[in-house]
């Protein structure tokens, strides 16, 4: 089978690319195909990330073994396209060069009978110029305020002053470390 997807730059303009590829590919072949769709020369270190039906970001499938112990952490040559994706399952992340941070939205529209003669992967349609730039990422928890208000105390500089004239801890002389 072949599955037919539309690779869309995160930017505010329209800029994607329509692949074909066969299911049984790996993702580091789609990798590939998307990269050398794009532009792009492919020396930088990339990831697929899984994520549910609103794009919000699941597990990371890196290009190479990260991991402590070798051999542990599964990367895209490990996986068939047809073990992430399928009908149900149709949509991925793609994160290219971590220090300009493409991001990609990667979505299965359609899975059709491969045709005779056909080369995959293959760039089916092409739509927009590649920015100079990558659109400027700002990741934060949702609930990063709420991380702070967990050790709130209460107490501020004022309240301090309770612990001044108090000998009931032991001085450990430490200031010269810290000059």
């Amino acid at each position: 089978m072949v599955y037919k997807f539309r690779v869309i730059l995160d930017t505010e303009e329209d800029i994607f690319r329509d692949i074909a590829i066969l299911d049984d590919d790996t993702l580091e072949d789609l990798h590939n195909a998307i990269f050398n769709s794009f532009g792009f020369d492919g020396m930088e270190v990339a990831s697929f990330y899984t994520c549910d039906e609103t794009w919000n970001q699941e597990d990371e499938i890196s290009l190479f073994d990260t991991g402590d112990v070798p051999g542990e952490q599964k990367i895209m040559s490990d996986y068939k396209l047809s073990d992430i994706l399928d009908q149900e399952n149709t949509k991925i992340i793609y994160v290219y060069d971590f220090i300009n941070m493409w991001t990609f939205l990667v979505e299965l529209a359609a899975v059709e009978e491969q045709t005779a003669g056909a080369i995959y992967p293959e760039t089916l349609f092409s739509h927009g110029e590649m920015p100079d730039e990558a659109l400027e990422k700002n990741f934060e928890a949702d609930n990063a305020d709420d991380f702070y208000d967990e050790f709130e105390d209460g107490l501020d500089e004022d309240d301090m002053d309770m612990f001044e004239g108090d000998d009931s801890y032991e001085d450990y002389g430490f200031e010269e470390n810290w000059n």
